[in-house]
């Protein structure tokens, strides 16, 4: 395979790896931050926390690159992702290949910056990343390695900062699993019957007509995982009363979802990224 990244194609590799629609970014870091916040009990260490950071980035970026690739022969046939670069075939599969494997390289060098425990961490966080894309042809349950994978950051985060990871940081992992198994079933019920036509498996289609109830439900026991993490480590009123601006905000998006179609079910996840705000100001108010 001769070398084929080219400085012009620039503009297609920066969609390619999604950096003009960060919303991916935002949702992998807040719960990065919020281990970070929480196991250093404030401001954490800032080379951490610029490591950890970079790292969302770059990771996020390769997913996205690897998910093109495996997907490189059905995007073209869905509505919604027929003008993305590999599928308008403004991006050759040798060139999203290579793209992957460079910012692979680039988030192995952040592993200098960390210990050996952290760095075997690493490599299932890669494993993951790689997995995802190909198990919607597999399984109705690809939104749960999704979030496997959109939480590992939080036991590597422990184990960079305390050199273990302590029960509540394992519940923190679910709560933020289910979460992202939640908006990911928004996301696909965007591509319901393009996925039908197609062939492929979401948990949007597996949940079928109780994919409200469902999310609801998942998200209950995420607020209520997060309010063990909470009480865990001793957070205060700034803490719960983001927990109850979260659980307002997930009513929002189950409403914009039933009443806006699938234009209002896409909105409900970009959403998503509000609540990670709102509960990280509310880590952060608690621990000052």
């Amino acid at each position: 395979m001769r070398w084929q990244l080219q400085w012009q194609q620039w503009p297609y590799y920066r969609q390619l790896m999604r950096l003009d629609r960060p919303i991916g970014i935002y949702l992998l870091l807040w719960p990065t931050w919020w281990a970070l916040w929480l196991l250093s009990s404030g401001l954490p260490d800032l080379t951490l926390l610029a490591v950890f950071s970079a790292g969302v980035v770059l990771m996020r970026s390769a997913g996205c690159v690897i998910n093109d690739y495996a997907d490189r022969n059905f995007d073209g046939h869905v509505e919604r992702t027929k003008a993305r670069p590999l599928a308008a075939g403004l991006v050759s599969s040798d060139e999203a290949l290579q793209l992957f494997f460079v910012l692979l390289l680039c988030s192995a060098s952040l592993l200098l910056f960390l210990d050996s425990a952290t760095v075997l961490l690493a490599v299932v966080a890669v494993a993951l990343a790689i997995l995802y894309p190909f198990m919607k042809r597999f399984t109705y349950l690809p939104q749960f390695v999704l979030g496997a994978a959109y939480s590992w950051g939080i036991p590597m985060a422990a184990m960079a900062t305390t050199g273990s990871v302590p029960l509540w940081v394992w519940a923190l992992y679910l709560a933020n699993l289910l979460w992202t198994v939640a908006y990911d079933t928004f996301y696909a019920m965007v591509d319901i019957k393009d996925d039908q036509r197609i062939g492929v498996k979401s948990t949007a289609l597996l949940f079928g007509r109780y994919c409200h109830q469902i999310i609801a439900g998942l998200q209950l026991l995420f607020l209520m995982l997060m309010a063990w993490v909470g009480q865990q480590n001793g957070l205060g009123l700034f803490f719960y009363a983001a927990l109850v601006l979260v659980l307002l905000s997930f009513i929002h998006q189950h409403w914009q979802a039933k009443t806006q179609g699938r234009a209002g079910c896409f909105q409900a996840f970009l959403n998503n990224h509000y609540s990670g705000l709102l509960l990280f100001a509310g880590i952060g108010l608690s621990l000052l």
